[in-house]
């Protein structure tokens, strides 16, 4: 383990986040009796492309890695395809909260893990805020907030939203479930 405590995967991750032009800040070490842990967290303030994540979100370096991937390789070719702008701010409603899933009170949720983040909205430079909700069908909104929905699908493991069930109607869910062959989850 190099001498600042963290693993070598971990301190790889946190470079290759810097190269990328994500800011964050080194947390303490997150944990609960009830299982919630997340041992090198991160809050996120800035992804890729100095994207606005709005409120900061702690997550783990894996989870913040996904996300700004995501938004450089699929999300912002997608709107600026679909919207004609880029995204300039992520405006967040969950990450790092240590609870139980809410389908399953037995299991925890991935947010107590660090390793799943929510969407609520699309800030874009031209202005618009492009929120999950509340778009009619085939609408300009409906098409990017569908084509962000199904390119999330495989950079996460799980994706989640309106239609989904009724704790997503407002929102994407993205995480980093582990599934057993390496599957994914999207509704």
């Amino acid at each position: 383990m190099p001498a600042n405590g963290l693993p070598a995967e971990e301190l790889a991750c946190r470079q290759r986040l810097e190269a990328a032009g994500v800011k964050f800040t080194p947390q303490p070490p997150l944990s609960d009796p009830s299982g919630c842990s997340a041992p090198w967290p991160i809050t996120v303030t800035t992804l890729p492309g100095n994207v606005s994540l709005r409120p900061e979100a702690t997550m783990t370096c894996a989870m913040a890695e996904a996300t700004a991937n995501f938004l450089s390789e699929h999300a912002q070719p997608i709107a600026q395809k679909l919207a004609s702008s880029r995204i300039t701010a992520i405006d967040q409603v969950s990450a790092y909260v240590c609870r139980p899933r809410t389908s399953d009170a037995a299991k925890l949720s991935e947010h107590a893990l660090g390793s799943a983040l929510d969407w609520g909205a699309v800030e874009l430079a031209n202005g618009s805020l492009v929120a999950v909700l509340g778009y009619k069908r085939d609408s300009a909104h409906a098409k990017l907030m569908q084509a962000l929905r199904n390119a999330a699908c495989g950079p996460f493991k799980t994706v989640l939203g309106p239609g989904s069930d009724a704790d997503h109607t407002d929102h994407f869910h993205f995480d980093l479930a582990q599934r057993r062959n390496g599957g994914t989850w999207c509704r």
